[in-house]
């Protein structure tokens, strides 16, 4: 039964990353068909992360009322009917409209199940989670470029993942038994909901809050504005833009599922610096003048310099600050990761619209900056 729900929590992250950068690439033909500026992506952007950070905000209190099988499958029925409506949206305020949904639910479940991995499952597995996330993101790109290429539209990318997610959905509400046969922690899940204040009292959690923001800024902004970059950059058609820069999110896939392996042998600390080391060098490859090839080979190193990290400091958190506060903090903490998406990607929109996208990498390189000095710090805090 254990495998049978593990295998349940990887299809319920595959259905987390799938959605993750359709706006990103689709927003090419997106912006031109509701005649918005390109800066708009922000405005949707920014609105599924205010969700994302109100949901997270409250997963410890609902997480411990209802259970994390519960929140998750709740909160992918939300993120569904959100994609679903996207793809029947004619304005764009109602683009804006149907963001609400879709943010509180990708809130809900990364709160949820990343801190009931951290208790319940060795730091290998965490890492394979998310590279069950890194194949949905990978995925979306693919789904959304052959929307582009062949005689639909991005509507139908939208619609396509929207209809994986209703039959992602399907299957953990038959699962919902297999959550009340795991045993729980009771020291964990029986603690009274730590308020805000209570949360950020905690040694280590404001640089742990501003590592995530940081890291979430990282990894949105890149799969927000890459395909725009490959576009207004690089001259790249729009459908194979869209596909190029799913070689970010496939750097993530393949460095999670190699990360799980080495954690064998490194630990969380360890695999976070070598991944930030990573970060840099991709950096440097697309920091080179644009020549194609170059390019997308530093967009697929900036992808496995992040795939350690986002886990690896997930699975941390039990150990640095207490299983009986882990589902606070993790709430916390992905509140940070999602201040971090609301305000970077949409940030870097007027930049691109008004000087240039260009700048793009240069924008990554200082958030990797101030991640890299909030990670130190938390070490020092936290030893």
């Amino acid at each position: 039964m254990t495998h049978l729900l593990l295998a349940v929590i990887y299809l319920a992250f595959i259905a987390l990353g799938l959605p993750d950068s359709l706006l990103g690439n689709g927003w090419p033909a997106m912006h031109q068909e509701f005649v918005v500026p390109l800066s708009y992506a922000g405005i949707v952007s920014t609105i599924i992360a205010l969700g994302t950070i109100v949901s997270s905000l409250l997963s410890d209190r609902l997480t411990k009322r209802f259970g994390a099988g519960k929140m998750t499958a709740a909160s992918i029925t939300m993120t569904a009917v959100g994609l679903l409506a996207f793809s029947f949206s004619g304005h764009f305020w109602q683009l804006c409209f149907w963001a609400i949904p879709y943010g509180l639910g990708a809130g809900g479940v990364d709160a949820a199940l990343n801190n009931y991995m951290a208790l319940h499952y060795e730091s290998r597995h965490m890492s394979w989670l998310h590279s069950m996330w890194g194949i949905g993101a990978t995925t979306g790109p693919f789904i959304m470029g052959w929307a582009l290429a062949g005689p639909y539209s991005w509507r139908m990318g939208y619609f396509s993942i929207g209809v994986i997610q209703v039959g992602i959905v399907i299957l953990l509400f038959l699962s919902l038994p297999l959550w009340k046969q795991r045993q729980v922690n009771q020291k964990a899940e029986l603690t009274e909901p730590l308020s805000f204040g209570d949360v950020l009292s905690i040694k280590g959690a404001k640089e742990i809050m501003v590592a995530f923001f940081c890291y979430c800024a990282l990894e949105q902004t890149t799969g927000l504005w890459a395909a725009s970059y490959l576009v207004f950059k690089g001259g790249l058609p729009e459908e194979m833009a869209s596909r190029l820069a799913g070689c970010f999110f496939l750097g993530i896939t393949a460095g999670r599922m190699i990360s799980g392996f080495l954690t064998f042998k490194l630990s969380d600390t360890q695999m976070i610096r070598l991944g930030i080391i990573i970060v840099f060098i991709g950096l440097a490859g697309i920091l080179l003048p644009f020549g194609g090839s170059g390019t997308i080979l530093g967009l697929i190193l900036l992808g496995l310099g992040c795939a350690p990290i986002y886990p690896s400091i997930v699975h941390s958190i039990p150990a640095f600050f207490g299983e009986d506060k882990s589902q606070a903090v993790m709430g916390m903490q992905m509140a940070g990761a999602y201040v971090g998406l609301c305000v970077m990607p949409p940030l870097f929109g007027p930049i691109a619209n008004h000087i240039s996208v260009g700048l793009l990498p240069f924008y990554l390189l200082a958030i990797a900056l101030v991640m890299a000095a909030s990670h130190e710090r938390l070490q020092k805090k936290t030893q």
